[in-house]
């Protein structure tokens, strides 16, 4: 993947680190800025009566991707989820093994008993066996295709963890674009304001010298007013973009985090102008959401087979015992030793659960088609979501270009505006509406190569190709200085 070179679009520099891999990928693609630097806006100075604040922590998209895909919680639930899937596969296949007891036993019984040819008797007899026992049963059908799709769920979980951490890493580049997106708009603000009070406290002088009207003083200063307005405005909407990347990179509350001004640039995608058709086969391929379906497809088959076949098969059960017993009449103990016992038997269950069951059949057999209807839904919206990218990276590409040219308009325009230091009634006027378009221009200008960026990582998520955006799991502090 290329990046482009991006002319002067900003007062502040704006360049976007994008990393673009394939599906499950490890490694991400290289990528090189050759943007030109500009110059960057000096820092706003504090209002009056601002309070004192701490200063905010700056972050960059590398670190923002590693912290999103380390720790947050859409992720952390789907590792669970994924170990307790691994697990149901262990126990699974845990069911065909014996299992080993340890104790040991007293019985006793006073009064009547039958006897082995029928009569009753008066019997009073105590019986003390000590030993372990080996015993193994397993409706082996049933525990052989129950081992397979337990399986396929674990390859499904582990595919769903793919697909979470390929959201949280969109979610984390599309929070960290909107906050440089507030911050370019921060700029902005704050040079409207500095002109429009530039040109209050001239206009103020004309005034009071007599070559103004007062009126023109007060339409410009309404105007200041307006961009101290606008600059209030666009200082809370970047605080509300700060809290809310930090609430995504599980962050504390109260941290205020400030992006890269030199990493808001649009990425080259020469993916977006390859036919769709061709876009969605690679996504379906390599997207992990309908590789999730796919697995659950299979577990649901393999339910099926156990409920078809499984009844076939034999409950086989298999018992050992070795050991001493001790016993006798009444509280006499008599002569004990060694004994051992064995058992071995097979079994096959009809009814419910068991061979001629056509309702546990069709119970398999309409989850199997559940499960293939969910394979279709999933490449239906892959489809969908392909073409809604692809037209939306066109699209924003179309726009930027127009808020481009929009800018430099009125840019040109506040310049030709500005060298006249006239103070007519039209000439004033002129100023003020050449300062709105200049503000205006430049936080849509903004505004749209934020978009652009973020339909182009969009894209990138639908061909599931942002998968290894952040490279290690132990992600580093948030540098405080």
């Amino acid at each position: 993947m290329r990046r482009t070179a991006v002319a002067a679009w900003l007062p502040v520099p704006i360049s976007l680190l994008c990393v673009a891999s394939t599906a499950g990928a490890a490694t991400p693609m290289p990528v090189q800025a050759v943007a030109p630097p500009l110059a960057v806006a000096p820092p706003m100075a504090a209002a009056p009566g601002d309070a004192p604040a701490e200063p905010a922590r700056p972050i960059d998209l590398a670190t923002a991707l590693r912290l999103a895909g380390a720790d947050a919680v859409e992720v952390r639930i789907a590792e669970e989820r994924l170990r307790a899937a691994r697990a149901s596969a262990t126990v699974a296949k845990s069911e065909l093994f014996p299992w080993l007891t340890l104790g040991a036993s007293y019985r006793r019984h006073d009064g009547l008993i039958q006897d082995v040819v029928g009569n009753v008797i008066p019997a009073n007899k105590q019986l003390t066996s000590l030993g372990p026992s080996l015993v193994a049963q397993a409706d082996v059908g049933d525990a052989i295709f129950r081992a397979l799709a337990a399986r396929q769920t674990a390859g499904a979980a582990e595919q769903a963890l793919a697909s979470r951490r390929q959201e949280t890493l969109l979610s984390a580049a599309l929070g960290y674009l909107d906050l440089l997106v507030a911050q370019a708009s921060v700029a902005a603000a704050h040079d409207a304001l500095d002109v429009a009070q530039d040109y209050e406290s001239q206009l103020q002088r004309a005034v009071e010298a007599g070559i103004a009207l007062k009126g023109d003083a007060l339409r410009v200063r309404v105007q200041a007013r307006r961009s101290r307005l606008a600059l209030e405005q666009a200082l809370a909407e970047r605080r509300v973009s700060a809290a809310r990347l930090a609430e995504l990179l599980r962050l504390a509350p109260a941290v205020d985090l400030a992006g890269r001004d030199d990493e808001l640039v649009p990425l080259a995608l020469d993916t977006a102008k390859q036919p769709v058709q061709s876009l969605v086969d690679e996504a379906v391929q390599a997207r992990p959401e309908l590789k999730e379906a796919t697995l659950g497809l299979h577990a649901a088959e393999a339910g099926v087979k156990g409920a078809r076949i499984g009844p076939l098969v034999p409950t086989v059960t298999l018992g050992a015992f070795a050991g001493r017993i001790d016993g006798g009449r009444d509280d006499a103990a008599s002569d004990g030793g060694s004994s051992r016992d064995y058992v071995a038997a097979v079994s096959w269950r009809v009814g419910p659960g068991g061979l001629f069951d056509p309702g546990r059949t069709r119970l398999a057999e309409a989850r199997r088609s559940e499960a293939q209807w969910r394979v279709e839904r999933v490449k239906d919206a892959i489809g969908r979501e392909v073409v809604e990218a692809q037209t939306r990276v066109l699209s924003q590409e179309m726009q930027l270009a127009t808020a481009r040219d929009a800018f430099a308009a009125a840019r040109e325009g506040l310049e030709l505006a500005r060298e006249r230091r006239q103070f007519e009634v039209g000439v004033v006027l002129e100023n003020v509406l050449a300062l709105q378009d200049e503000a205006r221009a430049r936080q849509e200008l903004a505004r749209a190569v934020g978009e652009y960026a973020k339909a182009q990582y969009a894209l990138l998520r639908a061909l599931g190709r942002i998968g290894a955006m952040a490279p290690a799991l132990s992600p580093p502090a948030v540098d405080s200085r």
